[in-house]
């Protein structure tokens, strides 16, 4: 648990500092702040108490270098919350409003209600006994990817302590890990832990975003799934799991961020600075270039932000010792000005370094844009979620006609979609369901989607779900209908491991 902040500094305390490394960084006497804006005309570093609530100090950060703003308070501790006001130009592509206080891009840890504007960052001591922690290394081809929800597959864990459900904590725990292992998973694909924010919409209706597919901190782990506060015990997790020779991998969403459309909140980058973080419509720069579906595109083409998304990952593998990602909605990052570039800025500098070079990467590998499928698109080095995999199989064992054929090149690593670029059959992330679309049972149950529940009237989703009911939609007690059901699933998971 991170100590307990100041009750306040003095702006006499307030030095020059650094402009590097970005963020918050404790050195053992005190903190040094950077904050990169290039259209700031002035930046407040705002320190507030221990919760995060009142603000305590407004200190205007005495240095620029470059478009790092940035300053040094030697009696600042880690516990601290803060956040920054920033002053800057009017004008359609700007949105510069010092009345909002703004999170901290590379906050190491979050707190707060951040989905209302009230997110702090807190300063960290990073320390952390790894021991002997290695990662396991596991060869893609012996690879068994678990795709997994943190408070999903905890939450109703018998053997998981109750008021440990849900969280890190539970994941590391060793009835989580023998159940893993008893399946013989290898790695464990958490879907997205950054912190993240419940759209307006959701929370209207008294609802929560559960996926998490709507990140705001791209360093720091989403704090609802922390029993204890702390960076430890995301660290103790990946620990734990690596001591059971089971790796971590990270659903990430650097496509876009959770400040939504032209009319979303400003909770952080939109009143950094709008024009540098996200893509803006050249004829329009008051509005968003959407590749996503959110209502805004992450502006990777510009080197402020590819040092952003490129500072996390390595944070993760550095600091966090996670073993790999999955990029969601992966091509957004991999375009120029416009179009897709297999050898574009974000995949070369990913190629070249000696450490994320190393991780394993795998790419979904479409977004909403033009031209925005790319399967088989990416670079040597490189995994893609293989939908041609999962529809076919799908429609094999639904018994659709004239699937025989490319049922062998499924099988097979489908060496005609991924040979071109130089890979084998490892590139295929072979998959039937993920958190996208029907569930295993959904599959073998419903011939349509019935998503009532959320309050959109069964419009969200995918109809392309190539699912066969067995003969009865949804639930039933007819027992031939259940024992095809189950003939099916079983179907379904022996090829799956057999391809």
């Amino acid at each position: 648990m991170e100590a307990p902040a100041r009750a306040s500094v003095t702006p006499s305390a307030v030095l020059r500092g650094r402009p590097a490394p970005l963020g918050a960084t404790w050195d053992g006497s005190g903190v040094n702040f950077a904050l990169y804006s290039e259209h700031a005309e002035r930046v407040e570093l705002c320190l507030f108490d221990a919760k995060g609530r009142r603000e305590l100090e407004r200190l205007a950060l005495p240095e620029r270098t470059g478009f790092v703003w940035h300053g040094y308070l030697p009696e600042a501790r880690p516990g601290l919350a803060y956040a920054y006001r920033v002053h800057g130009p009017a004008g359609p592509e700007h949105r510069f409003n010092p009345q909002r206080t703004l999170l901290d891009p590379y906050a190491l840890l979050v707190r707060g209600p951040i989905g209302s504007g009230h997110g702090r960052g807190v300063v960290v001591d990073s320390a952390f006994s790894w021991d002997d922690d290695r990662p396991p290394r596991t060869p893609w081809t012996d690879t068994v990817l678990y795709e997994a929800h943190v408070r999903g597959l905890t939450m109703l864990h018998p053997d998981v302590p109750e008021q440990l459900r849900g969280t890190y904590a539970a994941l590391g725990s060793p009835p989580v890990i023998e159940h893993l292992r008893r399946l013989g998973v290898t790695a464990l694909e958490l879907m997205p832990v950054h912190a993240f924010v419940d759209e307006r919409r959701l929370v209207q209706a008294g609802l929560r975003n559960y996926w998490g597919y709507n990140s705001i901190a791209f360093f720091s782990p989403e704090p609802r799934y922390g029993a204890t506060g702390g960076l430890g015990e995301f660290k103790t997790m990946v620990k734990q799991l690596h001591a059971a020779g089971i790796e971590v991998i990270l659903d990430v969403v650097y496509n876009h961020t959770g400040e939504g459309d032209h009319q979303g909140p400003m909770l952080s980058f939109r009143g950094i600075d709008n024009a540098v973080y996200y893509r803006l419509e050249p004829s329009d720069p008051r509005r968003y270039v959407n590749l996503t579906g959110t209502g805004n595109t992450l502006n990777v083409h510009h080197p402020a932000v590819l040092r952003l998304v490129l500072d996390s990952l390595r944070y993760w593998v550095s600091e966090m010792h996670v073993d790999g990602f999955r990029f969601d909605l992966a091509p957004a990052l991999a375009r120029g000005e416009h179009a897709f570039e297999p050898r574009g800025a974000f995949l070369q500098a990913i190629y070249q370094d000696p450490l994320l070079s190393q991780a394993k990467l795998i790419a979904e590998p479409w977004d909403l844009g033009e031209g925005g499928y790319r399967l088989g698109g990416f670079l040597p080095g490189w995994s893609e979620w293989n939908d041609r995999y999962r529809d076919c199989v799908r429609g094999y064992w639904r018994g659709d006609p004239g699937r025989v054929g490319e049922m062998a090149s499924r099988l097979a690593g489908s060496a005609d979609v991924f040979r071109a670029g130089g890979r084998g059959a490892h590139a295929s992330i072979n998959f039937v369901t993920a958190h996208d679309g029907f569930t295993l049972e959904d599959l073998v149950s419903y011939n349509a989607k019935h998503n009532e529940a959320n309050l959109e009237e069964n419009r969200d989703g995918t109809d392309h779900n190539l699912s066969w009911n067995c003969g009865v939609e949804g639930p039933t007690e007819d027992a031939s209908v259940l024992a095809l059901r189950d003939r099916q699933k079983r179907n379904l998971l022996a090829t799956l491991a057999l391809s």
